[in-house]
């Protein structure tokens, strides 16, 4: 008897439970996928028509791929599409083409218009946070430059440079001797140059600055190879966070803010590191195959990375925060190129360039 009233209770909570998984509505998960959009080659133009032509106002992002450079928009179309016949400095703003010693640099738009010529400038252009630079020829002084073409100001540094960047109107320098120096807008240094020190061989492989120049991210020393956080406290700069790497690597290293500067992320000998600043916290990802470029923008709970596992395998690596690999796609190329603009992402290998946006299914 006890067993048989067991028997109807069982069916009884199965019969249930199927009315209510076919009979109550439930929520799909969405989840986000990359979506292509189109591909464009960069020798016969389009192979699939893109829906409209460029335009003037169109957000146009800066490409070198292979032999080749320019500006493409968010429709497939592109403002510039060039063969390099020499050097090539490009940004959202500016870009030159310029031999090892240039007699002189013309600086062009995106509208492919010059905006001025450089004469003599004894060294070659790079261009950051919209300012203009120029390198000297033995890499150990730097010259910023007005839109104009007219000389601001010029810094000489105690050794050749091996890493720069700027944003907030400051220029951030490492050197060969293991310094870090920060120049203000007037081209003086914010604080005494600074010397991280802790490894065998002192030099600064990798730098970074966050948009609003408050804090910095370095890359510093060979056995032990550090990554360092510095925060800006009153009118100087003082170190917050610093991480062994192993002995590291002997050639400049990946690094940068990323997700409106709330994460830094860096190459390291087992693959990326991934520090959040709020959490202070720091995640080692491993990837197979060496780091070739990085997603700058690393938004939307998304970094997208490319790596080679060979010289002409390549990987499109998709992580998700704080540290999962989800998803790999091999492609064959011996050059590639990668942009992320917002929920765009631009993709290029060989002669052609695609474009894949993040959606919600």
């Amino acid at each position: 008897m006890a067993k048989g009233k067991k028997k109807w209770w069982l069916i009884i909570c199965l019969l249930l439970f199927t009315i209510y998984l076919f009979a109550v509505p439930h929520r799909i998960r969405e989840e986000t996928v990359l979506g292509s959009r189109w591909i464009t080659s960069l020798e016969t133009e389009s192979l699939d028509e893109p829906s409209a032509p460029w335009a003037l106002d169109e957000e146009l992002v800066p490409f070198i791929l292979g032999e080749r450079f320019g500006y493409i928009g968010p429709s497939g179309r592109f403002a510039v599409n060039q063969i390099m016949d020499a050097y090539v400095s490009m940004s959202e703003t500016y870009w030159a083409q310029y031999e090892p010693l240039p007699f002189n640099i013309q600086v062009m738009n995106l509208q492919n218009e010059s905006v001025f010529i450089i004469e003599q400038p004894w060294g070659y252009p790079v261009f950051f946070d919209n300012r203009i630079y120029i390198v000297g020829n033995e890499q150990n002084s730097i010259t910023a430059m007005s839109q104009g073409g007219e000389e601001l100001w010029s810094y000489d540094f105690p050794a050749p440079l091996t890493c720069i960047d700027a944003a907030g109107g400051y220029f951030l320098a490492g050197t060969l001797d293991g310094t870090v120096i920060l120049l203000n807008t007037m081209g003086n240094p914010v604080f005494i140059p600074f010397e991280p020190g802790g490894s065998n061989l002192s030099v600064i492989l990798g730098c970074a600055i966050s948009k609003d120049a408050s804090q910095l991210a370095l890359i510093c020393g060979i056995d032990e190879q550090r990554f360092l956080l510095m925060e800006r406290a009153g009118d100087n700069y003082r170190v917050v966070y610093h991480e062994f790497l192993g002995r590291g690597f002997r050639r400049p290293v990946h690094i940068g803010f990323v997700d409106n500067d709330s994460k830094i992320i860096f190459e390291r000998e087992s693959g990326l590191g991934i520090y959040s600043i709020g959490s202070r916290r720091s995640i080692n990802l491993n990837l197979e195959g060496e780091i070739v470029t990085l997603d700058d923008s690393g938004e939307d709970g998304f970094l997208f990375l490319i790596t080679s596992q060979g010289q002409n395998d390549k990987r499109l690596v998709t992580i998700k925060y704080p540290g999962l690999v989800v998803s790999q796609a091999n492609f064959k190329s011996d050059n590639t190129f990668l942009a992320r603009r917002g929920q765009r992402l631009y993709l290029g290998g060989e002669t052609a360039i695609v474009l894949l946006e993040l959606e919600r299914q």
